[in-house]
Parts: structure tokens; C-alpha cells; sequence
């Protein structure tokens, strides 16, 4: 019996020493829990990415936009330089790490739900139910993408952002469906799955819209990255 004991005690020794290396490496080199942008991304994110890795001498070409071969490559070489795990996407450690600022998703509360029911019943009035999640769930990725303000009323006051801000849908009653949308898009429900754009094609021609990659249409509105 006492021979058995020791033997368990040595067991859930050498668990528990495991389990704190695994700690420690964690801390020492950080991993990315989600990629932001990555090989054949194009886009702003992309441009002040290269542009912070120019700046390091580790990115000797012109700033493009795409994600590319060179950018991944610098992207590598900068977090071996960081010790941050070399995946060669840049996510929010490799964000930060360059100095490029992202938001935090913000809490699901009363003032947030009444500032983003108003801008989904503004722009979404009329939509399904998901489609009016949906593009709540779009503002708030914004938030938390490196080519948008940092807050919510940042991203939805952003010049030239929003055309219900400037033809007065904003200032219209507030439907009791955005409201409830606005809810699920706080508390994490996203029917775009993480889409930062989106447009209805019968009420606009803009070019940079059109050029976008469609991920979902819901409703009569196309959502993209």
C-alpha cells in the first residue's frame, strides 16, 4: 500500500511539473489566438502592416496592400525578433506587438445595445431578423479590425461610414427588433462569420464595395471581408 501511495504521489508530481512548463512556455512565447490578416489578405490592415515592418528594415519593398510571399516572410522575421510563435500571420499579439491598435469587443450594455440598435434599425430596417444581427455583428468586428476605430461610437460616427447618419435614418424611432438584435450581436452572435463590409447591390454602385469578397447574402444585403 505504501509502495502504491508513493507511486501516485510521483505520478501527480510529474502531472503537476508538466503542467506548469506548459505554463510557462505559454508566457514566455505568446501564440496567437485568431488571424487578422494573412497570406492573400489585401486591404489597409495590410498597408500599415507592411508599412510598421518597413519601418524595421525587415519589409525592403513597396507597400502593396497584399499579403504576399515578402510580407509573410517579414511578418516571420519580425516575431522571431519578438519571440512570438512564428506562424507568419498577424494577428492581435503581432498587432500589438507592431504598434497597430485594435479594439476590444465592447459589453452588451444598456447604452451600447440603445447606440448600436439605432444604427441596425437605420440601416437594416426592414431586413430579416439575422440580417439585422448581422449587421450589428459588422460594426462590432470593426472594432476589433486594425482598419477601424477602437469603440463602438467611433466606428459608427466614422466620416463617410455610415449613409444613415447623414440622411437622418439615424434620428428615426428605434425598432424593437434592432434592439433585440443588438443584444445577440453584443453577446457574440455573428451570421457574417467575422465580415467587416457589407452593401445591398440595388441601391449601390461604389466600386470598392463591388470589389470586395462576398462571404453571405442575407436578405438584400451581401456581406464581405
Amino acid at each position: 500500500m505504501k509502495s502504491d501511495a508513493k507511486y501516485i504521489c510521483r505520478s501527480l508530481a510529474v502531472i503537476l511539473s508538466l503542467l506548469l512548463l506548459s505554463a510557462l512556455i505559454g508566457k514566455i512565447v505568446p501564440h496567437e489566438k485568431e488571424t487578422v490578416s494573412s497570406l492573400g489578405s489585401y486591404g489597409n490592415e495590410v498597408r500599415a502592416i507592411q508599412q510598421k515592418l518597413k519601418e524595421r528594415g525587415l519589409f525592403n519593398t513597396n507597400v502593396t496592400g497584399y499579403y504576399g510571399e515578402i510580407t509573410r516572410n517579414a511578418v516571420l522575421a519580425f516575431q522571431r525578433q519578438q519571440g512570438i510563435s512564428q506562424t507568419g500571420t498577424a494577428g492581435p499579439i503581432t498587432l500589438k506587438a507592431l504598434g497597430i491598435s485594435i479594439g476590444a469587443a465592447p459589453a452588451a450594455t444598456e447604452a451600447n445595445i440603445n447606440l448600436l440598435a439605432r444604427i441596425i434599425s437605420a440601416e437594416a430596417r426592414g431586413e430579416p431578423y439575422a440580417g439585422q444581427v448581422a449587421v450589428g455583428a459588422v460594426i462590432l468586428n470593426r472594432i476589433e479590425h486594425p482598419s477601424f476605430p477602437d469603440t463602438l461610437s467611433g466606428v459608427i460616427y466614422q466620416d463617410g461610414a455610415f449613409t444613415a447618419i447623414v440622411d437622418g435614418q439615424f434620428n428615426q424611432p428605434v425598432s424593437a427588433s434592432a434592439y433585440n438584435a443588438a443584444r445577440d450581436a453584443l453577446n457574440g452572435w455573428d451570421p457574417t462569420g467575422g465580415c467587416i463590409y457589407y452593401y445591398n447591390p440595388n441601391k449601390t454602385s461604389n466600386k470598392f464595395m463591388w470589389s470586395r469578397k462576398v462571404v453571405t447574402v442575407i436578405g438584400a444585403h451581401r456581406f464581405c471581408i
